[in-house]
């Protein structure tokens, strides 16, 4: 586990000085398929979905360059047709998932389980503009890349679409959701739990057969 995250820092350096918008001077060398020292292809390869975390929260220096680097995905027409909505505040996530308890009184039963995200410290909650038909792809493209910067640094992170299900559907949630602020006309679409990981996660294999080159 060290050695994996002592290796995603150096890909944090480069992280940190690439995510705010800053003009490259030079162009980057064409990657070469047999050169693992790559550290974009590194970071997208050791990438894994996290579902157990370490209680210490990820500190808010930290959380800024990963939004940082989702805020400059591509986007179209930079509409950037998205609204972020961060929360890290203990209160919040364990007063929702008290109400989240009652709903399923069985997730009690689980004794590691602390909070219904899973028991990530910090919460990016997503929401994509209605008005526009590429929102959508706008808001998965901004979350990759806070994911990825995430990683680079040592953080983990999961998608979450079950939280959101709930929040728009339970009645004891809405207090929790107008405390988003979410602007009219956007739509709360997904959220990503990070934090420090307390598991390495094996690789899922993958369908190459599903990418074809077309002639």
């Amino acid at each position: 586990m060290k050695k994996m995250i002592y290796s995603m820092l150096g890909a944090g350096l480069l992280c940190l000085s690439s995510c705010g918008g800053q003009t490259q001077q030079s162009q980057p060398a064409a990657a070469n398929e047999a050169d693992s020292t790559n550290q974009v292809i590194e970071t997208i390869m050791a990438r894994r979905s996290v579902r157990k975390y370490l209680p210490q929260p990820v500190n808010r220096d930290t959380m800024q360059v990963i939004l940082n680097c989702g805020i400059n995905a591509p986007n179209g027409q930079n509409k950037q047709s998205w609204a972020i909505r961060v929360v890290d505040n203990p209160e919040f996530i364990n007063g929702l998932t008290e109400v989240y308890k009652k709903a399923n009184p069985k997730v009690a039963d689980d004794p590691n389980f602390r909070n219904m995200f899973r028991n990530a410290p910090t919460v990016v909650f997503i929401a994509n503009d209605t008005a526009y038909d590429f929102s959508q792809v706008d808001c998965g493209l901004l979350g990759e890349n806070m994911i990825l910067s995430a990683w680079s640094m040592g953080i983990g992170s999961c998608c979450l679409g079950g939280p959101i299900r709930f929040m728009k559907t339970d009645p004891g949630a809405a207090e929790y959701l107008k405390r988003l602020n979410i602007p009219e006309g956007y739509d709360l679409l997904y959220c990503i739990a990070f934090g420090y990981p307390d598991e390495s996660p094996a690789a899922k294999p993958r369908d190459a057969s599903k990418v074809m080159f077309v002639e």
